[in-house]
């Protein structure tokens, strides 16, 4: 039962970055756009993802909870020792939503609508980065448990580990993998004239993938992360890397003639892929302190606890993710039956 609780750890984090992703991305695409763009764009975020936002982010939850009843130990680590990041996600994450709901249901239009976009946009901007910086603390070596350096400062415990270049540079990496989904998955929504900005928004948000990822490696490197020294030296790590980095020819084909399935299905593809990279290169030791590694399973819940969070995971999933669909389905962010020219 323990392996049904990874399946759904591993599924909640993917479909998070996967549908919350693209809803960061949206707004990062309205902050770095013109006028004229921004009015285009938000008109289109609302009428696909405006009826189904908060579905896109269930998935956190759901993780988190597993995490919580799960693995305690590691969960522990998690929220103690990156409090502060992981605040400011939910700082972020809350001004987005309060900015999405009041600058379209606000039934005065004035100047208030300027903040609220402003509050939107930049929150689809800050709350990823810290989420990619939150990661990069997990994974970068720095951290300082209480247990082994009583007498470290408060700096040093909780905010050295997640403040450095190599996470900052995984912030903005995940940052710009949100632009790259976000621009992919509204090629298919957009009218004729708009498409080719999209695509041209798309083709950047890639350069900047590949640019700050390679940026990424080169700190983590020359800080001597183990993380990074295990990734390059992982063979299916690099091959899931190369793999992305191929599937980008197809990918660019299918959005040029339009085929709006295939467009999602190899966007989803590369991001599995660069997580499975990013996640399998390390798993299941998912934290790298100064005084070693800690595994993901040290410390898990009693088998009893584990047998019944699997079996509710289950009966859940049965319950949740057909429903999900019908969902997105019903409001037009998935097609499986439509293909439009």
């Amino acid at each position: 039962m323990l392996y049904v609780v990874l399946f759904f750890v591993v599924l909640s984090f993917f479909l998070y970055v996967l549908l919350g992703g693209a809803d960061f991305g949206a707004g990062i695409l309205e902050l770095f756009s013109s006028a004229d763009h921004k009015k285009s764009i938000k008109k289109t975020v609302y009428s696909i993802i405006g009826p189904v936002w908060e579905a896109n982010h269930i998935w956190i939850i759901i993780l988190i909870v597993i995490l919580w009843i799960a693995f305690p130990e590691f969960y522990n680590i998690v929220i103690i020792y990156l409090h502060i990041p992981l605040t400011l996600v939910l700082l972020g994450i809350t001004l987005r939503g309060v900015a999405f709901v009041f600058r379209h249901y606000d039934a005065v239009k004035d100047k208030s609508q300027d903040l609220y976009d402003r509050m939107f946009e930049f929150s689809c901007l800050v709350t990823p980065i810290f989420l990619g910086m939150t990661f990069g603390g997990l994974i970068g070596g720095d951290i300082i448990l209480l247990e082994d350096n009583s007498h470290a400062g408060f700096a040093e415990v909780y905010i050295h580990p997640w403040l450095q270049p190599f996470p900052i540079l995984t912030g903005f990496f995940f940052s710009a993998l949100c632009v790259f989904l976000a621009a992919t998955f509204l090629i298919g929504e957009a009218k004729n004239y708009e498409k080719r900005m999209y695509m041209r928004k798309a083709a950047i948000a890639i350069v900047a993938v590949v640019v700050i990822g390679f940026a990424t490696l080169v700190a983590g490197y020359l800080a001597n992360n183990k993380f990074t020294h295990d990734f390059l030296n992982n063979y299916y790590a690099l091959g899931a890397v190369t793999l992305s980095g191929i599937l980008l020819y197809p990918l660019w084909r299918v959005i040029q003639i339009g085929r709006i399935i295939w467009c999602r299905f190899w966007a989803g593809t590369q991001v599995l892929l660069i997580l499975f990279a990013a996640i399998g290169a390390h798993f299941p030791n998912l934290i790298i302190a100064k005084s070693g590694q800690i595994s993901l399973l040290d410390g898990h819940a009693p088998d009893k606890v584990i047998s019944i969070l699997g079996i509710s995971l289950i009966i859940g999933g049965l319950l949740i993710i057909p429903g999900l669909i019908h969902l997105l389905k019903s409001f037009r962010m998935i097609k499986v039956l439509e293909e439009r020219e």
